[in-house]
């Protein structure tokens, strides 16, 4: 199933959010997708034993980052299992008090507005309440590898 899922080509974004206590989380994820214009929904899914499951499955609210192509190193960095993956950075305030990520193709605030159960995932609907957007190149997953887009 990893494998055939894996020849679909995504694009990356990290998705970050507050914990209880107020400190920012955030995870590597290249299942997100548009829902709907009108309302403005997005989703993307999460695997539950990954670490901060738990804060993101409690919050109110999430920044979606879609990264470009310059951005592979923050796509790396933001897939480990470290605990503080703001450690020695500040993030941008946003919405809500969300962990803003500087430099990215779009960013997309939202508010939860279901979870779905999905087996070993769980998928978060959210609606857009902030988006900003700028002309990038995007940064493309397939087959386990990161990447640049070549038009055809």
């Amino acid at each position: 199933m990893r494998q055939a899922l894996g020849t679909f080509a995504t694009g990356v974004t990290v998705i970050t959010a507050r914990d209880q206590g107020g400190r920012p989380v955030a995870m590597t994820v290249s299942s997100f997708t548009g829902v709907s214009l009108d309302p403005p929904l997005v989703l993307w899914c999460a695997q539950r034993d990954v670490g901060p499951f738990a804060a993101f499955a409690a919050a109110q609210h999430f920044a979606v980052h879609v990264l470009h192509s310059d951005q592979g190193d923050e796509a790396m960095h933001f897939a480990q299992d470290i605990e503080d993956k703001f450690a020695g950075a500040e993030p941008e305030r946003g919405l809500a008090d969300l962990p803003l990520l500087a430099d990215c193709a779009a960013c997309f605030q939202c508010t939860v507005e279901r979870h779905i159960d999905a087996g070993d995932h769980l998928v978060f609907m959210g609606r857009v309440l902030a988006l900003d957007c700028r002309d990038a190149e995007p940064l493309v997953f397939h087959r386990g590898r990161l990447g640049g887009f070549s038009p055809a």
